[in-house]
């Protein structure tokens, strides 16, 4: 595709228009091959000028990146103080960055203080072994600082993320305010086991629905919920008092619209939070081309791009429903993926192999290639089910009544280049 500063020959500019429809339609097809022409020859003088000098064709591709909603992710400017609550947008591993650099130069003011107290508190120490030992030392010089560079950043550079989407949530940058405002999901103690009770709505036929997420989680159990006349219609309230009277970590709703999942429930036992979470693109296992049986082995679990307040507590409640300690010989990872607020999740079974002839090396996030690993290759084979999670509402109990922490609204979305997770 040809620069946007290029200038056209004198062929592709017309010099006059007609009200003839064939004179006009042959004029347009004489001008578009003219700038065709155009192109096609920039082209193949770039590719002169790169074989002749490859750093050019390096330069270009480094600056070539598309500029997609993630690179263009703006966050809230806000102080320490207000960077923990779950309605701010803001980037928890650059808030800490940002901490760490404000520590830095209290420390160095600090310093040459402490250093006067070590050394009146070492005037026992032999003085001439001191002062040999410091007129042997070399001295060494300070490196000078880099000179601030003058050249101002482009629109890509400017607009780009300081971490990939496909960095793994870092669940030990979690705020202290957050953590103590949710204990029982950031608790210091080792987890306990996960024990999940699946249900349904009432009058609900998503049986073999909730029966494939007994797969999925492990440690789960599904309990159908019927609505007969004759029978007592138990409330999620209830429910979650029935589980966590009987060791369950977790209660799971599946709700329907049109004999159709469109809605989880998870509820965080004893007294929550409750997340919701709406339900689109459920495709079961079987539908999968070249699709796997999953087995009764304790799966791995990836975390991607979760990155605010409100992502790590998503996080943390997904961590909850796993086991720390996953069965490696099943071979068998959960992924969920967040990208632009919406987690994505997917079930593999990975193998390794060796590299094929036709294949290309493993290149990192950060475009380099991964030492190592030049001859070994990662086969993956989708299990399911897979489906994408949208958050909605998180209560601060069981059920609305509780309040709400935290509440998906419609003018979050005005702004296309902000996101809550």
């Amino acid at each position: 595709m040809a620069s946007k500063n290029y200038k056209p020959s004198a062929k592709s500019v017309l010099p006059f228009k007609t009200g003839n429809r064939e004179k006009r339609q042959k004029l347009h097809i004489i001008r578009k091959k003219a700038l065709d022409n155009t192109r096609r020859e920039e082209r193949f003088k770039r590719r002169r000028e790169e074989d002749k000098d490859p750093s050019l064709r390096e330069e270009r591709l480094r600056k070539n990146i598309p500029l997609t909603l993630e690179r263009k992710r703006v966050w809230d400017d806000v102080d320490r103080d207000t960077g923990d609550g779950l309605g701010v947008s803001v980037d928890v591993e650059r808030l800490k960055r940002q901490k760490l650099d404000e520590k830095a130069p209290s420390e160095a003011e600090d310093g040459p203080e402490e250093a006067l107290e070590v050394q009146g508190s070492d005037d026992d120490r032999d003085s001439m072994i001191d002062s040999a030992s410091d007129s042997d030392a070399p001295t060494k010089t300070p490196p000078p600082p880099p000179a601030p560079s003058s050249r101002r950043k482009s629109a890509t550079e400017r607009a780009t993320s300081p971490t990939q989407s496909t960095t793994s949530a870092n669940l030990d940058l979690t705020p202290s305010a957050l953590a103590a405002r949710f204990p029982t999901l950031f608790s210091t103690d080792p987890p306990p086991e996960p024990k999940t009770l699946i249900t349904t709505s009432l009058n609900s036929t998503l049986h073999h629905e909730a029966r494939l997420l007994t797969t999925l989680f492990p440690h789960s159990v599904y309990i159908p919920r019927s609505a007969h006349r004759h029978s007592h219609k138990y409330s999620v309230r209830e429910i979650a008092a029935f589980a966590s009277n009987r060791a369950y970590t977790a209660v799971l709703v599946l709700k329907e619209d049109q004999k159709k999942p469109t809605g989880l429930t998870f509820v965080h036992l004893p007294a929550g939070p409750t997340f919701h979470f709406s339900i689109s693109n459920w495709i079961e296992g079987k539908r999968l081309p070249g699709h796997g049986n999953p087995t009764d082995h304790m799966p791995e679990l990836i975390l991607n791009n979760f990155r605010t307040p409100l992502g790590l507590l998503t996080a943390h409640l997904f961590r909850t429903m796993f086991p720390p300690s996953p069965e490696l010989q099943g071979r068998q990872v959960v992924t969920l993926h967040n990208q632009r607020d919406y987690i994505f999740l997917r079930r593999h079974r990975y193998v390794f192999r060796e590299k094929r002839e036709t294949e290309k090396n493993v290149v990192g996030p950060d475009g380099k290639l991964v030492e190592g690993v030049q001859g070994i290759r990662a086969g993956l084979q989708e299990l399911g089910p897979r489906f994408t999670l949208k958050l909605r509402r998180i209560d601060r109990g069981v059920q609305r009544g509780s309040g709400q922490e935290w509440e998906w609204k419609g003018k979050m979305e005005k702004q296309r280049t902000k996101f809550q997770l």
